[in-house]
């Protein structure tokens, strides 16, 4: 455990805590001391996560299932124990589902985000650190993009992400005793280590690692590429891939800053600063995988851009964190994870 981030004592909340980040914040979390609980309507995640989550932080966790959608529901989950703070991690996140049903973006992502504010409010626990998204950026930033960089989603998706930052903006300025990080992830990948907790799509996997993966297990025949000539050094496009683990430290971090001596609303990238194409990540699998990943390429998508990296020295700064783990750990944990659980959390 962090010293410097010491949690012993604090009790947390996490939304989405059944879910891929929400799961490895559970377990940091408990890691640094704290007392962790889970709400979650399992709409993209299973309960078997709870276990395996107990189990990795040597505790009993507590699962709320709840849909914040319902506002009557929510309250209740602040009738107990008061909680010291909340990580929200709840939200609904493809890109292409958004574009769909934008609908239904906005009905999860922002009126659930707004239910969960009026209960913690009620119930005073005023320190929140939101899961948010480098898909708040403009296409016309320049990379690396830190957080002074434009704001300008062009998806759904990013736009629900970009209007509840400007609510918890507007919910600091109104009142002080709020504090609230707003953390842009930039491309989330890995899994725990331990091999028991990792990324279970439970539709089609629009990610990058997720795919590669499928094609290494032999559930999907080769990879798309999408654009190859692109100006980059291979063609392909190029990202900054965080480690989960990594950015569940960097949760840590946050609640560790607000209930020390952080209010108002700060928004911070969590990335590595180091972006990896395409091609790099298929390599990457192919040698921690031992497998052939076939790839083929195809035109380029619409709205891609060929570069986005994360100017993440705000949280050295401001959190006392940095990204630590490199690609090959990133795709080797999640190897890890999906060859030893191919069905995902219905393995037991």
């Amino acid at each position: 455990m962090d010293e410097t981030n010491d949690l012993s004592g604090a009790r947390v909340l996490i939304t989405g805590g059944t879910g891929y980040v929400g799961s490895h914040v559970a377990v940091a979390l408990a890691g640094a001391g704290a007392e962790v609980e889970l709400l979650d309507n399992l709409c993209h995640s299973s309960a078997n996560v709870v276990e395996r989550v107990s189990d990795l932080a040597g505790v009993d966790v507590t699962l709320h299932r709840v849909d914040l959608r319902r506002q009557e529901d929510v309250p209740g989950v602040f009738d107990g124990a008061p909680f010291d703070a909340v990580v929200h991690c709840a939200g609904l996140k493809s890109v292409a589902e958004s574009i769909s049903h934008p609908l239904d973006y906005y009905d999860n992502n922002v009126v659930g985000t707004l239910n969960l504010l009026r209960a913690m409010d009620r119930a005073g626990t005023r320190r929140l650190v939101f899961s948010s998204s480098a898909t708040v950026y403009s296409p016309e930033g320049v990379p690396p993009l830190d957080e002074s960089a434009p704001i300008g989603p062009i998806n759904p998706y990013g736009r629900t992400k970009s209007v509840v930052e400007e609510i918890l903006d507007e919910v600091c300025a109104a009142d002080p005793s709020w504090g609230v990080y707003n953390l842009r992830y930039f491309n989330p990948v890995g899994a725990h280590p331990s091999g028991r907790i990792g990324e279970d799509p439970n539709t089609d996997p629009a990610n990058l690692v997720p795919r590669v993966l499928d094609v290494a297990l032999g559930v999907r025949s080769e990879i798309a590429v999408y654009g190859t000539d692109y100006d980059t050094p291979d063609g392909t496009c190029i990202r900054d891939y965080i480690h989960v683990c990594d950015l569940a430290d960097g949760h840590v971090a946050a609640v560790a800053r607000l209930l020390d001596t952080a209010t108002g609303c700060r928004a911070v990238n969590l990335g590595t600063g180091t972006g990896h194409s395409v091609l790099e990540v298929v390599e990457a699998v192919r040698r921690v995988s031992g497998r052939e990943v076939p790839t083929r390429p195809h035109q380029r998508r619409p709205g891609d851009q060929p570069v986005s990296v994360a100017d993440a020295s705000m949280a050295e700064t401001e959190l006392g964190w940095t990204a630590r783990r490199g690609l090959e750990e990133m795709c080797g944990d999640a190897w890890n994870w999906r060859h030893h659980n191919p069905r995902g959390f219905e393995d037991g």
